[in-house]
């Protein structure tokens, strides 16, 4: 697995690793504070087959050895929203390690949405199935690092940005600077209020580190995956937005680009399962778990 470390830049700075998923071309996330070696697991992948629907844990495993070599001590268990794109690992991750799981309070908006999309009224219990759901403002301590909580939507109704001293995990707002930004086309997203986070992350001190979701290369001549550029690399030469950019101009680029995209070949399966905090339903009388697929709906 591609991997690369984004040092400290000094105390109350996070070390952030980031491993990248080929698969989903999502990035997984550890950050550590490095006076304390306490770390914080952010949207780390479950491996998902939509061929065969079978699930296995090598993603995450390889997170977990890397923690394990390093000697950290696991705080928390984030993700930033349910993704489309692969199933989350928190409940995984929870069972090997006991740390507590996090994420957005609007997860419950999203599931409501869910809910009749897939025509399961009962379906989905946030708060079983998290420790705690971050509103906008909220703040809690990673080690010596107070980690500060925006609510970034646009992409989900509900996604929610992680700030970390200098380090800012701004999952499917911004792709890397060569690449732009994200979709908003999901059930409950919109390019309007997407305008709007990215604005509010650029907003964020100059040197502020922002480490992106997802990333699909080749882009242009680069050939290995990049997820790390700073809020003034972004605000210069970032490919949708940087120069500036009027909120029509930007929403008129995004939903043109939207309108050619597909739906992820995992998205129907994982979102099931990611409301549930990465879980599968119960099993049924047989002993194996189902996931209903909604037909002719997308």
């Amino acid at each position: 697995m591609f991997t690369r470390t984004s040092p400290s830049t000094g105390p109350r700075s996070p070390e952030v690793t980031g491993f990248y998923d080929q698969a989903t071309g999502s990035i997984m996330y550890v950050a550590t504070d490095p006076a304390t070696r306490k770390a914080a697991l952010i949207d780390v992948v479950l491996d998902f087959d939509p061929a065969s629907a079978r699930l296995s844990t090598e993603s995450a495993d390889e997170v977990l050895e890397f923690v394990a070599r390093e000697g950290l001590e696991v705080e928390w268990i984030l993700d930033t929203h349910p993704h489309a794109d692969h199933v989350m690992a928190q409940a995984y991750l929870k069972e090997k390690l006991g740390a507590p799981t996090a994420i957005g309070e609007k997860v419950r908006e999203i599931a409501v949405l869910w809910r009749k999309i897939y025509n399961m009224p009962d379906a989905f219990d946030p708060e079983r199935d998290f420790d705690r759901l971050l509103a906008d403002g909220d703040s809690f301590r990673l080690g010596d690092i107070d980690v500060q909580v925006m609510l970034s939507p646009g992409h989900t109704l509900g996604s929610i940005t992680y700030v970390m001293g200098d380090a800012a995990f701004v999952h499917d707002t911004f792709m890397h600077v060569d690449a732009g930004t994200t979709r908003a086309d999901f059930p409950g997203g919109s390019s309007a209020e997407l305008y709007r986070s990215l604005m509010a992350i650029l907003d964020l001190p100059e040197e502020t580190r922002l480490f992106v979701g997802h990333d699909y290369p080749p882009v242009g001549d680069r050939t290995d995956p990049a997820w790390e550029a700073s809020v003034a690399e972004h605000r210069a030469h970032n490919k949708h937005l940087g120069g500036g950019i009027s909120e029509a101009d930007y929403r008129k680029i995004r939903d043109e680009r939207d309108a050619t995209l597909g739906l992820p070949d995992r998205m129907l399966f994982a979102l099931q399962m990611n409301l549930r905090g990465g879980r599968l339903p119960e099993p049924e009388s047989d002993g194996s778990a189902y996931l209903k697929i909604p037909a002719n709906k997308f």
